[in-house]
Formats: structure tokens, sequence, C-alpha cells
């Protein structure tokens, strides 16, 4: 994965409840693409007209949210199927951080193994950075500090668990993450070997 440390650009807001997989990537895409290619469909139904023309109404064809990199929202983000597409969409388009009230749990979980940021934050606070960056300043999400900031206004603090920030820091998943704990692991079964060796009977 590629390390997320600290992050700066457009945040565009999304203030709705309830956005869910079918909404970020319609299941029609996700038998017809391959990851790489979701981004001109990402969030297909808001962003396009029943013309095929885009809706200059929705925040992410708008400059600069265009170019976003990270998006506000409220609560249950990524509910619904669990499609890890889903993150996969949004990380094509170039969104690396998501900032909502809640998730769906196993929206959530995807975000940490592909190494998109999901920070949960309380409505009011999320209301507050959406006021704050509305006329397209820049927002940084800082993972080394965990804190939020725009412009010159006080800087907010997020959490996220221990383990899945240094995971996101180091640009590591779970497989690099157990790939990580070889010598420890080859250990012990040196150790088990001895202890038990009637386990290992027809094992190289």
């Amino acid at each position: 994965m590629t390390p997320f440390t600290v992050l700066s650009g457009p945040a565009a807001a999304i203030p709705r409840n309830n956005v869910d997989t079918d909404l970020i990537i319609r299941i029609e895409r996700m038998s017809q693409l391959k990851r790489g290619q979701f981004a001109p469909w990402t969030f297909e139904s808001l962003r396009y007209a029943s013309d095929g023309q885009e809706n200059p109404d929705f925040i992410l064809n708008r400059i600069p949210f265009s170019a976003a990199r990270i998006v506000l929202s409220g609560a249950n983000f990524g509910c619904g199927s669990s499609r890890e597409m889903a993150v996969w969409a949004l990380e094509d388009f170039g969104i690396r951080c998501v900032i909502a009230e809640s998730f769906g749990d196993i929206f959530y979980n995807n975000c940490l193994q592909n190494g998109l940021l999901a920070i949960k934050l309380p409505h009011d606070t999320i209301q507050a950075l959406c006021v704050s960056c509305e006329d397209g300043a820049p927002m940084t999400v800082d993972l080394h500090r965990c804190t939020i900031s725009v412009g010159t206004g006080l800087p907010v603090s997020f959490n996220v668990p221990e383990e899945n920030r240094q995971a996101l820091l180091n640009g590591l998943d779970d497989i690099d993450r157990g790939l990580a704990l070889a010598p420890q692991i080859d250990a012990f079964q040196q150790r088990d070997r001895q202890q038990r060796p009637w386990m290992y009977q027809g094992a190289r």
C-alpha cells in the first residue's frame, strides 16, 4: 500500500447519511471493470444526469472539488453490500480519506486494508469542517499528529486504533504485517518442535 502520512487538498462535502456501497460504485461496473478503471464511475448516479452529461450541481464535478482527496459525509457511510471495490473506486478517483460520523463495519475495515483513512467524528464537528472548507480552502489531515486543520483554525483531533495507524503510516496491509513477524513465527516453531515433536511428524 502507499503510506498515508500527511494529506492536503480540497475537501468535498457530501452531506447525506447512508451513502451505501452501490452509490459509490454500481454492481454493473464491478462486473465489467478491474481495479484502476473505476474513476469515471465513482458516485456515478450523483455525478451524471440521465442523458450522461455531468451534473453541475454535484460537488465532485466542480472545481476545485473535482480534485478532492478528502470527502466529508454523514452517518453510516459505506453501508450496504460488502464490496471492497467501493474502496477501490474512491481510491481510483483520488480520494485517500473519508471523514464521517460512522461507517459500515465491513467498509471501514476494507478502508484500513487498502490504505484509505476512515475517520469518525461527531456531527457538529463535521458540520464545522464543512463550513471551513466550503470555499475550497485546503484541508490537511496529519496522521502523525492525528489532527485535521483548515487554514488558521484550531486543529481537530481524531482517533485511529494505534495498530491501524502504524500500518497506514508504513503502508502495510495484513499480509505485510504477518510477514514482518516471520522471525518470531520461526522461533516459536523451532521451540515447539522440541517440546512437541509428535506434532511435526511427516512435516519438513
